[in-house]
């Protein structure tokens, strides 16, 4: 009997559902679904805050340097 033997899982899965019960295991999976949901709505405000930073940067320079050349 190894390490990797289904009847090693079969036990272990038993011992954790006695220990926290299927309400609680499906509670923290929901928990865990709302973190990875938040993280990635954070990195995509993230990436659109870094292309509108970049992009009114950009149109900055533009502006300044036609202000700057007369003959233009």
């Amino acid at each position: 009997m190894g390490f990797g033997s289904i009847w090693h899982w079969v036990i272990v899965l038993v011992i954790v559902l006695l220990l926290f019960g299927s309400g609680k295991i499906s509670n923290i999976m929901g928990d865990v679904a709302k973190g990875i949901k938040s993280f990635k709505k954070g990195m995509k405000d993230e990436e659109d805050t870094a292309e509108s930073t970049t992009a009114s940067k950009t149109i900055e320079g533009q502006a300044t340097s036609k202000e700057k050349d007369p003959v233009a």
